[in-house]
């Protein structure tokens, strides 16, 4: 479990996507394959980081696998490759990481679990001396229900607020600290982005969901 506030930005330094042709080398990760995919990067306090750990990379809960140095390896199968921004990542991106939560720190954020629920588009980007804006197309419209105007919600593993939610449009509020310290100061009009929506909203839906004749109703999975 996390709490979506952003440690670090680290780089990809290598993805290997092993294939039948024993081509295990490759600089994106779109392509679909019968194996898992590793991403490696550093990690600057891999002291503190054991082979099984979780870490949240652009909002996504992966599992330590190797380590070598400072440098931490990753394995990815293809659901969560095709279902996440992962499938246009590259040799040389920058991506957001934060460790796990501990018992007994501050919730900064909110929970985030690092399941991603969907796939949105950045649509706009307004950046301005005090703040900036940025609107989210959410690609699964049945998502739309579990993302509440003044709620919480992750965009690539940083716990956002969002300030308005108008057809398939989530409109979220920037601070320049968030830009400057994470991947949202990177990106631009077109970028798709991980969304994981509240876990309350996750637990109400699923109680709505099968409870008297709302069988059919906001289900997302």
């Amino acid at each position: 479990m996390f709490t979506g506030i952003t440690q670090y930005l680290a780089v990809i330094e290598e993805i290997k996507k092993p294939t039948p042709s024993n081509n295990r080398n490759s600089e994106t990760i779109g392509d679909k394959g019968n194996h898992h995919t590793e991403i490696s990067l550093r990690l600057p306090e891999t002291k503190n980081i054991k082979i099984g750990d979780s870490v949240s990379i652009n909002g996504v809960c992966l599992t330590v696998a190797a380590l070598r140095n400072t440098r931490a390896t990753f394995q990815i199968i293809d659901e969560t490759i095709n279902k996440t921004n992962f499938i246009d990542l590259r040799k040389g991106d920058r991506v957001n990481i934060e460790r796990s939560l501990m018992i007994g720190e501050r919730l900064e954020g909110h929970f985030v679990l690092g399941h991603i629920d969907g796939i949105g588009q950045i649509k706009k980007i307004e950046k301005g001396e005090q703040g900036s804006r940025i609107k989210i197309r959410i690609a699964n419209k049945k998502l739309l229900p579990l993302i509440a105007q003044k709620g919480s919600i992750a965009i690539d593993g940083v716990s956002l607020t969002v300030v308005s939610v108008k057809n398939r449009t989530v409109e979220i509020a920037l601070i320049p600290h968030t830009l400057e310290n994470t991947t949202f100061g990177l990106k631009k009009v077109g970028d798709a982005v991980n969304v994981e929506v509240d876990i309350l909203s996750r637990y109400l839906s699923n109680i709505y969901q099968f409870s008297g004749n709302n069988k059919k109703n906001s289900k997302i999975y």
